[in-house]
């Protein structure tokens, strides 16, 4: 089978196109592989074979009948599937599954940092200085800042609440006070900005928290991935960008690198308020002592 064909097709179409050829043990091998699709594009054929209890070459000639030439090649395209198929990758334990099978062809350490590399220069392509500039003029002029984000967004949320602080802003990560979030939402104004991350499908709290915030006239903005985009009302200012494709890392290097772009813009355009608060923060750290360096 060419790897064209293998790509456009999944495992249940195969099985309907070659029902009528299938065997009793194919039937077992494959009710294992349907059981546990990650772990199925992970073993070779005689682990198949034995979780199905059948015979170790059993599997190559399931491989065969489907149209591959080996057990091997099924076995590529079981794991095509698990890097094509979008859908699976809500779940952790797949996305884990296609960086390890990914980590299989140039080591785990260069698997990781080619796909680090290759979402980064998405994001040159993709977002430009004058988003990151309407990010950091609304910041400029806001009372406050509320930061909002659920999952690894709340890492990140907590880091950009900390760097705003330093740079002398009044933020907040809400994130952290859930149990708070109805005083802290009741006194948003029209002067406050809510900045909202969010990787993945919205959450229902982040949801609320947009919705509140469009009552009470405070302008939003939205780091999001591409998955996270869909927050309606639409956000004021809105920065959308892969953190890599289906079996790459995914991690907070594409939001954190954007992240910093925005505050180190902020730097720029702010009269120094940035440079004296981060002057002034570094002496009171020095007259506090060692132990908050």
């Amino acid at each position: 089978m060419s790897n064209n064909t293998a790509m456009s097709i999944f495992l249940g179409d195969l099985i309907k196109q070659n029902s009528a050829k299938l065997t009793e043990a194919d039937t077992r091998i494959l009710d294992v592989l349907m059981g546990d699709p990650v772990r199925a594009a992970m073993e070779n054929g005689k682990e198949v074979s034995s979780r199905a209890g059948v015979h170790p070459t059993s599997a190559v000639r399931l491989a065969r009948r489907l149209g591959f030439k080996g057990y091997p090649e099924f076995r590529a395209f079981l794991q095509t599937n698990l890097i094509e198929r979008g859908d699976d990758f809500q779940h952790a334990s797949a996305r884990m599954a296609a960086r390890l099978v990914k980590a299989e062809e140039t080591g785990l350490l260069a698997s990781m940092l080619d796909g680090e590399i290759a979402a980064l220069e998405q994001v040159r392509n993709s977002v430009t200085d004058a988003e990151v500039r309407a990010f950091s003029l609304s910041l400029s002029k806001a009372r406050r800042i509320y930061i909002f984000g659920t999952g690894h967004a709340e890492a990140l949320s907590h880091l950009i609440a900390r760097r705003l602080v330093r740079s002398g802003y009044a933020a907040e990560d809400l994130s952290s006070q859930l149990h708070l979030l109805p005083e802290k939402l009741a006194a948003l104004t029209e002067r406050d900005v809510v900045w909202l991350n969010c990787f993945r499908k919205p959450s229902g709290v982040l949801l609320d928290i947009r919705r509140i915030a469009e009552s009470c006239g405070a302008r939003v903005l939205a780091l999001t991935d591409l998955s996270g985009a869909r927050i309606d009302p639409a956000p004021h200012v809105h920065i959308a960008a892969s953190r890599g494709e289906a079996g790459q890392p995914q991690s907070l290097v594409v939001p954190m690198t954007i992240a910093n772009a925005v505050i180190l813009d902020l730097a720029a355009i702010d009269e120094d308020k940035t440079m004296r608060s981060l002057e002034d923060f570094k002496s009171l750290r020095s007259d506090l002592g060692n132990s908050f360096q």
